[in-house]
């Protein structure tokens, strides 16, 4: 290993944007397995369909209608 190492023409990640955080969240099991279910469908991992759900919701800002009672 060197004692030093130069840097001075390295580039910045260009995958910086693409990076995931690990979060723990809880999921209804019917949620999963709707998830799960879509992901036999299309070969995409369920984890991946939800981030990318997630992620069009975030982008299209869009806003959860919740009505309580009847």
């Amino acid at each position: 290993m060197r004692e030093s190492y130069d840097f001075s023409d390295s580039k910045s990640n260009p995958y910086i944007k693409d990076l995931k955080k690990s979060v723990t969240i809880r999921l209804g099991v019917d949620v999963v397995e709707y998830f799960k279910v879509m992901a036999k469908e299309t070969g995409i991992p369920y984890q991946s369909l939800i981030n990318l759900y997630l992620r069009d919701c975030a982008q299209h800002h869009r806003k959860l209608e919740l009505k309580w009672g009847s």
